[in-house]
């Protein structure tokens, strides 16, 4: 194949990915608008705040999987590595370390799990479903059996700091001395994952590491033959994954105030989902933050309007699986042309 021809199918991709983010931001806001017609209440404050506060676990999930995507690859351990997290923040937290180092240690435990994938995938040459998908069932078993699979409570005020606290909160105190919330605030979860994707999107597009994980994704050979490193491009993108499975596992336990060892489960589907809806190509070297925001937003939003409409978490899921289906489905057709 020519530099002419390399460059032309580059062009094509770069402009395919851009027209699927487009009928993604396009779906986005037929969703709200179908979705404000059925229920008044859908486009208040307070139900905005409730969706952004819901997207931001599947949306810290998402940047790190499209990460991965890119590259070729996928990650099923996200969900699994997300419950161990907790439960080691949990109990270093039981055992008197402070709320901070504690989730700290989780997001570590996290990116270790995500680096083990990565060394298992680029050293003993396995594919990345049957390593993700063993690390899956590690971190799950670990998760369980350090708990005995029942919650760890009784964690402090603090810890439930992150999940439920906001900015701007405004409360104003009424005749009879009780409060009234005036404007409930934005979510810390919201802010950091608005802070953690520009700084996912800036890594992508302005940062070395950023360009090869888009190489090795594009042709792995050809990248290789460049001088990338692609086993460590490989390993730098699965313990992102992980860290940020870890960062949303802190996110999701605080605001349960709970540790809960069975949290996570089917996560790393919304993620995939999230990605793959927002122009992640399944092939690899395609995908960016951006899109994969709009991905789970696309996620979010449905699952909010179908829960204030009554429907049950079965159609949901049904729901969710043909669009995926059909995300997928746009993805070969843009392959092939």
């Amino acid at each position: 194949m020519s530099d002419l021809q390399a460059q032309r199918i580059s062009r094509l991709r770069l402009g395919g990915a851009a027209l699927h983010k487009l009928s993604a931001v396009a779906t986005l806001l037929l969703l709200v608008m179908a979705f404000s017609f059925s229920s008044p209440a859908f486009l208040s404050v307070n139900n905005g705040l409730t969706v952004l506060l819901q997207t931001a676990v599947i949306g810290l999930l998402a940047i790190g999987m499209t990460m991965v995507i890119i590259t070729g690859g996928i990650d099923l351990s996200v969900g699994s590595v997300l419950a161990l997290s907790g439960v080691i923040t949990g109990l270093a937290i039981k055992a008197g370390l402070p709320v901070l180092p504690g989730m700290a240690l989780g997001v570590l435990t996290g990116a270790l799990c995500g680096a083990v994938n990565g060394l298992v995938i680029t050293r003993m040459r396995i594919t990345p479903f049957v390593a993700t998908l063993g690390m899956m069932m590690i971190a799950r078993g670990l998760a369980l059996q350090l708990t005995g699979a029942a919650p760890i409570s009784r964690l402090g005020e603090s810890f439930g700091l992150l999940g439920n606290g906001s900015f701007f909160r405004v409360v104003e105190t009424q005749a009879n001395g009780f409060p009234k919330v005036i404007f409930p605030g934005i979510p810390y979860p919201a802010v950091l994952l608005l802070v953690v994707a520009l700084f996912g999107s800036y890594v992508l597009t302005r940062r070395q590491v950023g360009r090869h994980i888009l190489a090795v994704g594009s042709n792995e050979e050809a990248a290789r033959l460049s001088g990338v490193n692609v086993a460590r491009t490989k390993i730098w993108a699965y313990t992102a994954s992980g860290a940020l499975a870890g960062l949303s596992g802190m996110v999701l336990m605080s605001r349960l105030v709970t540790v809960q060892p069975n949290e996570g489960v089917m996560y790393e589907l919304d993620a995939i989902a999230a990605a793959v809806i927002g122009g992640a190509s399944l092939m690899g070297g395609v995908g960016s933050i951006s899109g994969s925001m709009i991905g789970a937003f696309i996620i979010g939003v449905l699952r909010n309007g179908l829960n204030m409409a009554g429907t049950s978490a079965f159609i949901q899921q049904i729901i969710i699986g043909i669009v995926v289906i059909g995300a997928v489905f746009i993805d070969q057709i843009r392959n092939r042309n």
